[in-house]
């Protein structure tokens, strides 16, 4: 099964909401956990537990798991292992990005069947050009795995690159490659392609401004920013426009900072993705 048709299957049971396992040191300690990779691993595993089969995606922020070193990324490990079977997608927020064979090497590690760091899928920076992600899409299609591409973010600073060129520029480049990418791998009747794309559901009319049509797109839609962090009805009819039932609603810290309770975790996942669900209608 493709991760198009998982996804999707994953949000018309669970709705559309994806939660980030973030574990800042302030959250660690807010949890009254140590900030060393035994803290991680218990917070992580507990996210994990209270929420894989609840929500249609998780994504482990892969800095956050680094920074402890070997025993981080065995724990990142320990996650990916954790959650496989719950029906939940896991979505690895690395945003790798490289050319040739290093790009190859991303993709070995991140999309291969059996890589110890494999994940339902990965985000990806295309800003070495988007051809270069090419390895990065052949291993998704190869494995049933999927692409989130960083597209329209909307952290202040990126404006200076993703906005660059107006309606034949930069972001616009992106989601052209990214529509061409689907146009291939999509088979009949599957309803989403295994490349998505990132896009701030705060940025307002930069969509119109710039051009994109995100519905050509036919791929899946990361969208940091739905409900409760600021865009409503309103404002996702202006970014995403008809592409709304494609929109994967990303929260964490709304969610995270409920715990350590797991009952709590899934009560806050659970209001969450009713506003994400109400926003997008």
């Amino acid at each position: 099964m493709t991760f198009g048709t998982r996804l999707a299957a994953a949000m018309d049971e669970h709705g559309p909401l994806c939660v980030g396992i973030d574990p800042h040191p302030g959250l660690l300690t807010a949890w009254g956990l140590s900030d060393d990779a035994a803290g991680l691993r218990t917070f992580a595993l507990r996210v994990v537990d209270a929420l894989a089969g609840r929500v249609a995606a998780l994504k482990p922020q892969s800095a956050f798991f680094e920074r402890h070193g070997a025993a981080g990324v065995a724990v990142l490990e320990e996650v990916l292992r954790a959650s496989v079977g719950s029906g939940t997608q896991v979505i690895l927020d690395a945003k790798r990005g490289d050319i040739g064979s290093t790009m190859a090497g991303y993709a070995d590690a991140y999309l291969r069947d059996g890589s110890p760091l494999a994940a339902d899928a990965l985000t990806v920076s295309p800003y070495l050009g988007p051809g270069s992600l090419g390895p990065a899409v052949q291993a998704a299609i190869r494995g049933g795995r999927g692409l989130f591409v960083l597209c329209l973010t909307s952290n202040p600073e990126g404006a200076a690159v993703q906005h660059a060129g107006g309606r034949d520029g930069v972001a616009a480049g992106v989601v052209r490659w990214a529509t061409e990418q689907n146009a291939t791998a999509v088979a009949a009747g599957e309803p989403l392609g295994p490349v998505g794309l990132v896009v701030g559901a705060t940025v307002g009319d930069a969509v119109s401004e710039l051009g994109l049509d995100f519905a050509a797109v036919r791929g899946p839609l990361l969208a940091p920013g739905v409900g409760a962090q600021g865009a409503g009805a309103a404002e996702l009819r202006q970014v995403f426009g008809a592409a709304r039932n494609a929109v994967l609603a990303s929260t964490s810290r709304a969610v995270l900072t409920a715990g350590p309770d797991p009952q709590a975790l899934a009560s806050a996942a659970s209001r969450a993705t009713a506003e994400a669900a109400a926003a997008l209608r």
